[in-house]
């Protein structure tokens, strides 16, 4: 399969329910510091089924100047990830079959910027949408 799972990822993100609609991201390019920002990280994975399902390991870091602001914005992408992602028709360029939690968010702040990071890593088992 050839799916750009991050991409898929932060177009759910951008829906989803307590998520600030600009915060998800792709890439780090595009971040300002002092912006609250979701960065998406491809961080492995296999081919569970030939030519029908992935799993891909998704780590999430969520940036902030306000460190609960920061550790609650995580919780909402651990939430939305885990328990309403799996239950979603179909993600954007791929159908999630399920989603299983690799790492809970943990604190690493940024020594460079001084912003606040909360960062966990979720395992998506998918399949390309037919």
């Amino acid at each position: 399969m050839r799916i750009d799972v991050i991409e898929g990822l932060v177009a759910y993100l951008k829906i989803a329910q307590g998520v600030p609609k600009d915060a998800p991201k792709g890439d780090m390019q595009r971040h300002t510091i002092g912006d609250t920002t979701i960065y998406l990280e491809h961080s492995g994975g296999f081919r569970v089924i030939r030519d029908r399902m992935d799993r891909v390991d998704v780590e999430y870091s969520v940036y902030a100047l306000d460190r609960k602001a920061c550790i609650d914005l995580a919780m909402v992408v651990r939430e939305a990830f885990l328990e309403d992602l799996p239950y979603t028709a179909s993600a954007p360029l791929m159908t999630v079959l399920d989603v299983e939690e690799i790492a809970a968010p943990s604190y690493y702040p940024d020594d460079e910027s001084r912003e606040h990071m909360y960062g966990g890593e979720i395992a998506v088992y998918l399949t390309a949408p037919d």
